[in-house]
């Protein structure tokens, strides 16, 4: 009943976000779309009975241009941190996602920037593309490093797209371990769980000393930080 209930707000969601592509599109007005879907996603954990425990979300500089990386255990793990990092954030996204009617203009237009993950070149676009936009507008984007969602609940191994945005754009790594999610809805399902998550945000990481040559160090060391917040 609750997954029926969120499908049927999420349509409505969808109809006002038309409008609003329809009204704001024209005048460049990007940041109340992002809102209008911040919001939309707020309604969703108490519809679903989850419950949500933030620690370590102090840290972050409202201000400042960060990369955010994750761990990413459900497909509740993107809506959720939109939700909770306290920016306007960005996300990276393979291009499919891109391709849902109204949502994909949507996000194309607030700034998010698809990635084509079978293509070198399409990844190294993307990666410039959301370069220029964090030193252009001083957006932040989230990623996920891993790539895709796990399929055991085990971290896997980082991909270098993340890491190479942040060398390219200069901006600190602000790491995220995120703990729940792969319960509530592991991959695979289209059902979601009442039951808790745990967001941990740990200090941001800067990249200055880094470059292409010592960049396994920098996974490394985000990859350590992400993991140190996951039960042992």
């Amino acid at each position: 009943m609750r997954t029926i209930f969120l499908v049927l707000i999420y349509a409505v969601l969808i109809f006002v976000l038309l409008v609003f592509i329809i009204i704001f599109w024209p005048l460049g007005l990007r940041e109340p779309l992002l809102r209008l879907g911040k919001w939309a996603i707020s309604l969703a954990p108490g519809i679903l009975g989850v419950k949500v425990k933030i620690a370590g979300r102090e840290m972050i500089d409202k201000r400042t241009p960060y990369i955010f990386m994750s761990n990413h255990l459900s497909f509740l793990d993107g809506p959720l941190l939109f939700l909770l990092i306290p920016q306007s954030i960005r996300v990276i996204l393979k291009k499919e996602v891109f391709r849902i009617p109204v949502v994909g203009q949507g996000m194309r237009f607030v700034g998010f920037v698809p990635v084509d993950r079978r293509s070198v070149r399409g990844g190294k676009k993307s990666i410039d593309r959301a370069a220029h936009l964090m030193r252009e507008r001083r957006y932040s984007y989230l990623i996920f490093p891993e790539g895709t969602r796990t399929r055991d609940g085990r971290t896997q191994a980082f991909k270098r797209g993340g890491f190479f945005l942040a060398l390219e754009s200069g901006a600190a790594i602000a790491p995220i371990t995120i703990r729940g999610t792969y319960e509530l809805m592991p991959r695979g399902t289209i059902f979601t769980r009442r039951g808790k998550v745990d967001v941990l945000f740990h200090p941001p990481v800067p990249v200055e000393g880094f470059d292409q040559h010592n960049m396994r160090t920098l996974i490394d060391k985000v990859k350590d930080i992400i993991v140190s917040g996951l039960p042992a």
